[in-house]
Parts: structure tokens; sequence; C-alpha cells
């Protein structure tokens, strides 16, 4: 309907530039929104409130001279103009129950929409250091980037989910020495753990690999290991006491040895992290290496390009960036004194080959604790040439667990963290996929595990998929008691009580609400919409009786029941959680 009525509109705008009533040069940006208040009809455009003064007549004016000019329509009762200049529609009586059919024949097509036109648009997110397995603070992003990609993808956008692999730079030197010293441990080398370095369980395991692998080819003395090494905390530096055994262990293995090691403990967690995310229902079509810019010149030409745009500066030996020129705080070193290039060189490169991939628009998921970083980035893009409009950078608020009310605490570095692997296995997929995107993604999330594993109707997953289970429970027991239905028949016109209306309603917002959470990489709102489609279906199917006797109005209640059906399937799979037939 909303289609129809932005079509009618369009139709009269041409009209009437035709007529030479409004500026041949008119650039109309057509909004058909649903009214809130039944007053104000079914539907509402603001086209007047935006053209006004490109036409150049009141909003009221040109208002009442579209309503003049628009056709009739069969499905359209009453066109009235409100207020400053709003255009209402209200819909005649019966055709609002054409979204049941419209849902029946285009079942998993229903809510998407060509709004992307095909755009390319690049959705980065989790991208994790692997240092370690993802643990449930990563989950959220997870949840959220699938979501969103797959939102994008409903309206249209070409759509690539890209995992940014950090196989480079200094936490990954800590993970291969913190491997390293397990090493040493099994080969019998009694040897202090430096306390920054990385603590779970499955270094032992990559250690343990290496181990076997290699015997006792990477075997050195502690003495040799602690050759003029500071002392570590609580007496000295632990930053300074890690970087002087990451030194110590790259002399003392060579750099194939070192690599070894290295590699060794990035691809088992490369793996486990990969193998995690696809048992969550996340799968990426890029595994993007840090590495490869480094290998492919890229950072290079990423700062000669900046350099060549005059944003580059020598000084104290070291190459700077002149971010502030576009809104930073203060300018940032992109090559060091001695030479070695900087993280945030690596970021500067690492956009430039995203646009030169082609893609129109960028997306970034990074955790809260990133919010600092955003104008050296987007200060970056502007430098480089490109349009900081097609750079969009999304924040994840971090979610705590929370058991029997309590918070379980966590640290990444000490080991002592819930993995999201053990949540999935908790919980399951569905529950920590729907609770991680209930709430907007800037707001602290505390996530009850109790509740999560609750079976009952407080659980607000359980309860959209037991609508949905019930939904086919009653199509079960019509084929049980060997019915015939016809839905594509079925009188629609019979639906006439509050909830019916109420639902056909809720049903038509569907497409609107899709588009609305794409538009503004808000998955909440899919999660607010279902949840109350699901509650206005378990108020009728506890009021009113489906399977009846006069087969006109069964007919009827089923077709709408299984429009219900399709359109919380629809909308849980774009969240990657199951429609379950039984429960």
């Amino acid at each position: 309907m909303k289609q129809s009525i932005h079509d009618l509109i369009e139709q009269v705008l041409l009209n009437l530039q035709q007529l030479g009533q409004l500026p041949a040069d008119l650039n109309p940006v057509i909004q058909v929104t649903s009214s809130k208040e039944s007053g104000q009809g079914d539907f509402a455009s603001n086209i007047a409130l935006m053209l006004a003064k490109q036409a150049g007549k009141s909003p009221r004016e040109l208002a009442s001279l579209i309503v003049a000019h628009l056709t009739d329509h069969d499905a359209i009762d009453k066109v009235e103009v409100a207020g400053p200049g709003f255009i209402n529609f209200f819909v005649a009586s019966g055709a609002s129950h054409l979204v049941v059919h419209q849902i029946l024949q285009q079942g998993e097509s229903y809510g998407r929409c060509n709004l992307g036109n095909g755009t390319r648009i690049q959705v980065e997110f989790v991208s994790a250091n692997p240092t370690g397995p993802l643990h449930v603070g990563h989950g959220r992003g997870a949840a959220y980037g699938a979501t969103l990609a797959n939102l994008l993808s409903c309206v249209g956008f070409d759509v690539q989910r890209e995992y940014y692999v950090n196989d480079a730079g200094r936490q990954m030197d800590i993970l291969a020495t913190s491997t390293w010293f397990r090493y040493l441990e099994l080969c019998g080398v009694e040897i202090q753990f430096p306390s920054n370095g990385y603590q779970g369980d499955y270094i032992w395991d990559i250690a343990a690999t290496i181990h076997r692998e290699h015997g006792d080819r990477f075997d050195r003395s502690n003495d040799q290991v602690m050759d003029k090494v500071s002392a570590d905390a609580p007496e000295g530096d632990k930053e300074k006491y890690i970087d002087e055994l990451i030194a110590n262990t790259r002399s003392l293995l060579g750099e194939d040895d070192y690599r070894i090691v290295f590699d060794q403990a990035l691809n088992t967690l490369v793996d486990v992290i990969r193998r995690d995310l696809h048992a969550f229902g996340v799968d990426f079509d890029e595994w993007f290496s840090e590495r490869s810019l480094v290998d492919n010149g890229d950072i290079e030409n990423a700062i000669q390009r900046l350099t060549d745009n005059g944003h580059i500066y020598h000084k104290a030996g070291a190459l700077w960036f002149r971010s502030t020129n576009f809104g930073d705080e203060k300018d940032r070193v992109v090559k060091r004194d001695n030479g070695l290039t900087t993280y945030f060189a690596s970021d500067i490169a690492y956009l430039m080959n995203k646009f030169e991939r082609g893609f129109e628009r960028v997306i970034y998921i990074w955790g809260a604790d990133h919010h600092g970083y955003i104008s050296r980035v987007k200060a970056s893009c502007s430098a480089l040439g490109y349009n900081a409009e097609r750079l969009e950078i999304r924040l994840v608020q971090f979610a705590n667990l929370f058991e029997n009310g309590v918070k379980i605490p966590m640290s990444t570095r000490s080991g002592e963290f819930v993995t999201l692997r053990q949540l999935r296995e908790d919980v399951g997929l569905d529950a920590a996929r729907f609770f991680y995107v209930m709430r907007k993604t800037d707001q602290h999330m505390d996530f009850d595990l109790d509740l999560a594993r609750e079976q009952s109707n407080d659980n607000p997953v359980y309860y959209l998929q037991y609508a949905h289970a019930r939904i086919c429970s009653v199509i079960r027991q019509c084929d049980d008691k060997g019915l015939i239905l016809s839905l594509a028949e079925a009188n629609l016109n019979r639906l006439e009580n509050a909830h019916e209306q109420q639902l056909i309603k809720q049903l038509n917002l569907y497409p609107e609400r899709i588009l609305g959470a794409a538009e503004r990489r808000e998955p909440h709102i899919v999660v607010n919409y279902l949840r109350d489609l699901a509650n206005q279906f378990h108020s009728w199917y506890n009021a009113h009786q489906f399977i009846v006797d006069n087969v006109e109005l069964r007919d009827a209640r089923i077709a709408l029941a299984s429009a219900i059906r399709q359109v919380l399937k629809n909308g849980l799979n774009l969240m990657g959680v199951s429609a379950p037939d039984k429960m």
C-alpha cells in the first residue's frame, strides 16, 4: 500500500511539472509513513512540507494542489490535508486485508525491497585479535554485525562481510612469546612466565602441538632467555619486561623458527575463531590479513598518497599525519624514527584498500572502547581523498554476563573469561543471537543467563518461537482432521474482530520496520516489531477458535495465522534465529 501511495504522489508531481504548476527541476524525495493515530488516516506523507520552498508555495497550498490532482485508487477511501501540510491517506475498508494474500504469495521475499539497488557495501565486524578464543564480549558485535549485514541485503545492497585478522603487531608478538614460554616449560625449563603474557589453557595446547611436531628444536636455557631482561611487575615495568622478552625470543629463535611458533599460534587461534563463529551462525566472505598490507606495499602506498596530498610532515625523524586539519585533537605518527610504521598507518592503508576494492560504503563495527579512534580514521578518510560520508563507524557497548543476579568477572589476558562457545552451548544459539540484538548497541547490556535458559514465556525468544510453533500446530491439526484449506481464496472480509484488525495493521508495518532498521542500522527495531506481533497473536489465539465449523471464517483465520507465521520466520531468519515447528 505504501508503494502504491508513493507511486500516486510521484505521478501527480510529474503531471504538475508538465502542466507548469511546479518547477521542472524539482527533486522530490517522497516519504510515506504509517500513521500512529487512527484519526490521521492509515498513511501520511510530508512531501508538501519538503517541496514547499522549491515550489514557491506554502506547504498547505502545495498539499491541496497535490490532493486535487490525485487519481482515484480502489484501495484509498479518502485523502485529507492536515496540520501544516501533511497529506493523510485513509485506506478503504478491506484493502489492508490484502497484505495477507501478499505475504502468502511472496513468502520469504515479503519485506524485501531494492532500496540499495545493488550498491556495494562492506560490513567489517568482530575482527578480534587472534590472541585467544572469542569470549562473550565479542558475541554482541558478531550478532549485531551479522544481523545488520542481513538487513542490508534484505533491502537491496550487495553486502560483503569481512573479518580483519590482526596478524601483525605487538599483541601477536606477545602471543608468540607466551606460547614459546609454555613450550620451554614442556621442555623442562624452569622459567618465570611473564605477568603480561597470555595465560589461558589454550596457550598450553598450542605449545604442546609445537612440542609434538618439533621436539626440542626451539629449546633454550633460562639464562639465555632472561639475558639482560629487566624485572617484571610488581617490582619492575611489565610492559618493558614483555618487550625485552619479545626481542630475546626473536633473537634466540631467528626469524624462521620464530615464524614457525608465531604462525602456529596465529593459525590455531584463527581456525578456532572461524569455527566458533560458524557455529554461532556467522560466516565471512573475506578474512583479510593485516600482514598483507605490508607484503603488498599498501602501507607505503597510503603514506605516499597522504604525502602527495600534502598531509604528511617530518618531525624528530618521524613522519606525521596532519590529522588536526580534519578535526582530530592532535597529529598522528605514521612512521617512527626507526623506520617502522605504526598501527595507525596500517589502519589508513586498510581503509584505502577497502575503497580501492570498489565498495561504495564501508561500515566498521567496533567495541565502544574504540570511541577515541573515530576522529583519526575519519580524518584519514578525507585526507586520502574520499568522501567521509562513505565511512560509517558503529560502536557496540560491552555485554555483562549475569548468573543468579551476580555479574561474572572476566579478564582476557589472564584467561578467565566465558567463551562464546560456552555461552552458545549453555543457552543455545537462538537465545544467544536474540539476546545480543534486543537492545540498541550504544546501550550497555546485561545478559541474563538464567532468563536465556528458561523455557517459558518470560524468555522473549521462546515467546516468539512459541507463536510460530502454535501456528504450525494449528495447521497440523487441520491436516490431521483431513480439512482442505483454501487460503489463497480465503474471504478476508471475515476478519472483523479487533484482534484481527490489529494483526493486519501490524503485518502491513513489517516492510516499513525492516527498511527503518536497515537505514538506521538498528536491528533491535525488528526485535521490537516481532515481540509486538507475537504478543498480538497470542492474545488473538487465546481469545478465538481457529478451527471452526464455518469454513469461510476458518480459512480466513488460518490464512491470517499463516501470514503471521511467515513474517515471524522472516524476521527471525534476519537475526539468525530459528523458527521451530514444535516446542
